[in-house]
């Protein structure tokens, strides 16, 4: 697939610098940088207990560093909760998804933030009548908005997941093994929902222990080994067994040693 041209001279959409948390004296996340550019997907890689996950927490607000900094569009931000998160367009997709599955699309696009006529009543048209944009926007496949989402595919929950991310405002996506469980069509819906957000600008940092997802649909990886940052790469620049070094022995593509 062809990766859009990222101009990495504008400033990035998130920086994180220096980040660092330890959990009961172990270093979970040690000395960590990496960033975000509009438009752009970043991996993070890792096996479990490598970091990543823990990472990007920090960012969604789920934990708070231990130190180091966050900037959102150059500016320094202090992220305590998810909801300073969200104030900062930040949105987090879980491999869980987190949908009321007895609820169709526009009912789980707007839980908990339902809109209402002038009445005070909720209004199911209007949400439709919205739902069916974001999904014309962003999967013009879709038709099933009569139907509980646990009638969907994976691929049609996934888009119903982001579409709620993407309608409130998000600039910046963090996606959890997206593509986790789902074949290769369903995969391919996915693959072409992210360049649709791409598009739009929006950043992803896309959580994966999958190389060949890692490498089809990023622009640069970021791999964590037992807390560290090993290193972040083009994918473009390097091939499979490249990651896999930098997963397993923790060493730079081209370097003979371990870091």
């Amino acid at each position: 697939m062809a990766k859009s041209d990222i101009n990495r001279d504008q400033t990035p959409l998130v920086e994180m610098r220096d980040i660092c948390i330890s959990f009961g004296g172990v270093h979970a996340v040690d000395h960590v940088s990496v960033d975000l550019y509009p438009g752009e997907v970043v991996g993070l890689l890792g096996h479990n207990g490598a970091g990543k996950s823990t990472l990007i927490k920090i960012l969604s607000g789920a934990y708070q560093g231990d130190s180091g900094e966050i900037l959102i569009n150059g500016q320094k931000v202090e992220i305590n909760n998810p909801r300073d998160a969200r104030a900062h367009k930040i949105e987090t997709i879980y491999q869980t998804l987190a949908l009321a599955d007895n609820l169709d699309a526009a009912s789980n696009l707007f839980l908990g933030r339902e809109l209402v006529t002038s009445f005070g009543l909720v209004d199911d048209d209007a949400m439709e009548s919205e739902c069916r944009k974001i999904m014309g926007r962003l999967n013009p496949n879709f038709k099933k908005f009569a139907e509980p989402v646990s009638a969907l595919s994976g691929g049609q929950r996934q888009s119903v997941a982001i579409a709620r991310a993407v309608y409130f405002d998000a600039r910046i996506l963090i996606m959890d093994e997206p593509t986790a469980a789902l074949g290769p069509h369903e995969t391919q819906m996915v693959s072409e929902l992210i360049q649709q957000l791409k598009a739009e600008g929006i950043g992803i940092f896309l959580i994966s222990h999958d190389i060949h997802d890692v490498m089809e649909l990023c622009d640069r990886a970021s791999v964590m080994k037992n807390g560290k940052l090993v290193g972040t790469v083009d994918v473009n620049e390097v091939t499979d067994d490249d990651l896999l070094g930098m997963i397993i022995l923790g060493k730079q593509p081209g370097s003979s040693e371990a870091e």
